[in-house]
């Protein structure tokens, strides 16, 4: 018999903040926090999405967002582009060395995912294997982060919360 959705909830969500506070450590290693990893992963991904729409599926205040957004510009990682067919919208676009910073983290959180996942006995990795579409259905509320399809060559940034 299956374990009441609340006990398993109440498992799964302190292994999924450690989780992701430990993602979250080797991401401010290379200047970055969570928050803007995850902005400069949406913008990628939305070329020319407007600031309000990113606050929005972030769940977050409007001048939240700017403040991640404006340090991200400083740093020059992503940048404003006005539209081409309305001169009041304003679109985010990554540039290349916001790509060259998310590959950095990617590449980092990877290794330090693969370092433990190697620790494993087979059979729990093959655990984890399985859980992973039905975690990526967990999360997917607005359509943009997907659980991998096993084998795939890299996997979206999670959007973790404390």
């Amino acid at each position: 018999m299956p374990v009441p959705a609340d006990e398993l909830a109440n498992a799964l969500r302190p292994l999924l903040i450690r989780l992701g506070r430990e993602l979250r450590k080797e991401t401010a290693e290379l200047g970055v926090t969570g928050g803007q990893v995850t902005m400069l992963y949406l913008i990628s991904q939305h070329p020319g999405i407007g600031l309000r729409e990113l606050a929005e599926h972030e769940r977050v205040a409007t001048p939240t967002a700017s403040g991640l957004i404006d340090r991200l510009e400083r740093a020059r990682l992503v940048r404003r582009v006005r539209s081409q067919t309305d001169r009041r919208r304003v679109g985010l676009s990554i540039t290349p060395a916001g790509r060259a910073k998310l590959a950095a983290v990617r590449a980092r959180r990877t290794a330090w995912l693969t370092e433990r996942l190697e620790r494993l006995a087979p059979a729990q990795r093959a655990a984890i294997e399985r859980a992973l579409r039905p975690l990526g259905t967990l999360i997917d509320e607005g359509g943009w982060v997907h659980a991998p399809t096993p084998g795939s060559a890299h996997a979206p940034t999670p959007t973790a919360k404390s």
